[in-house]
C-alpha cells in the first residue's frame, strides 16, 4: 500500500487517539499530548521482556493498537486486543494490516473478560481504570480470569504522591486519617474532566496501589509515575473474592 493510500484510508478512519507510524504516515501528528503513546512507552518499555517468544498477550482497552503492535514486534506468539469502541478496533485492524502483523482484535468490555476463557502471560491495562464506573470490579475480574504472570497497569493519578502505611483496622471514631495526604483516594468526577464524560474515577498514588493490592496483585516495579508491573499474589483478607459480603453490600 502506497503512503498516499495509507494516508487516505487513515483519514477515513479518523480521528485517531494513537499516533501510529504506518510506514512513514502518522495517524495523529497534531496530537495534544505529542507523539502519544510513544512518549509514554519510552518510560517503561525497557521494563518489559525484550523477547516475548512463545508468550500470549492481552491488551485491554487497546484503542488503535499501539501497545499490541509493540508486543507483537517483541515476538509474542499471540496478541489479542480488546476494546468496547468499534471505531478504535477498525483503526487497530487497519494498522495491523498495513504493518503486516498478525494481531487479533475483538469488541469486548473489560467486565466480560471471563468470556475469553484463558489466562495470558502478559496483560496490558493501560489508561482504562479511570474510564470505568466500577474500577475495582474490573481489577477483581482481571485477577480472577485473565492475568497469568504479569499485569502492566497504568492509570491517570491526581492528588498527593505520599503513601501512608495502612493499619489492619481503624476504630469507628477515627477520622483524622481521611484528611492526611497519603490516605488512599478515588476522586469521583460527576460531570467531565478534560472534556471527557467517560472520566469517572481518578485515584491518587496511594489509592491506585491500594486497589492493586486489594485485588490480589503484588507490585513488582513502578518504572514511571503512573505505571506498575504486577503479578498475581495471594488475595488479601479484605478483598471481595475472599470476603464476598464486602463486595456486594
Amino acid at each position: 500500500m502506497t503512503p498516499d493510500r495509507i494516508r487516505e484510508e487513515a483519514a477515513k478512519l479518523g480521528p485517531w487517539f494513537h499516533n501510529l507510524n504506518l510506514h512513514g504516515v502518522q495517524t495523529a501528528p497534531e496530537h495534544a499530548l505529542g507523539d502519544y503513546p510513544a512518549s509514554v512507552w519510552q518510560y517503561f518499555g525497557h521494563a518489559l521482556p525484550q523477547d516475548l517468544s512463545g508468550k500470549s498477550v492481552l491488551d485491554i482497552g487497546c484503542n488503535a493498537g499501539f501497545f499490541s503492535i509493540e508486543m507483537k514486534r517483541r515476538g509474542a506468539a499471540c496478541v489479542l486486543g480488546v476494546d468496547s469502541d468499534p471505531r478504535y478496533l477498525d483503526q487497530a485492524r487497519f494498522a495491523a494490516r498495513v504493518l503486516g502483523l498478525d494481531i487479533e482484535y475483538r469488541e469486548l468490555s473489560v467486565y466480560d473478560v471471563g468470556a475469553l476463557g484463558e489466562r495470558f502471560d502478559v496483560v496490558l491495562f493501560m489508561g482504562v481504570l479511570y474510564h470505568l464506573r466500577h474500577p475495582l470490579l474490573a481489577l477483581d475480574l482481571l485477577r480472577e480470569h485473565v492475568v497469568g504472570n504479569l499485569l502492566v497497569f497504568q492509570s491517570m493519578q491526581r492528588g498527593p504522591r505520599e503513601v501512608e502505611p495502612a493499619q489492619e483496622d481503624y476504630p469507628f471514631a477515627a477520622e483524622e486519617q481521611f484528611a492526611r495526604p497519603g490516605w488512599p483516594r478515588l476522586h469521583f468526577i460527576e460531570h467531565r474532566y478534560a472534556g471527557d464524560v467517560t472520566n469517572w474515577w481518578i485515584p491518587n498514588r496511594a489509592g491506585a496501589e491500594a486497589m492493586l493490592r486489594n485485588a490480589g496483585f503484588e507490585i513488582l516495579q513502578n518504572p514511571d509515575r503512573e505505571i506498575y508491573l504486577c503479578r498475581p499474589a495471594a488475595l488479601p483478607y479484605g478483598s471481595a473474592a475472599v470476603y464476598p459480603a464486602r463486595g456486594v453490600r
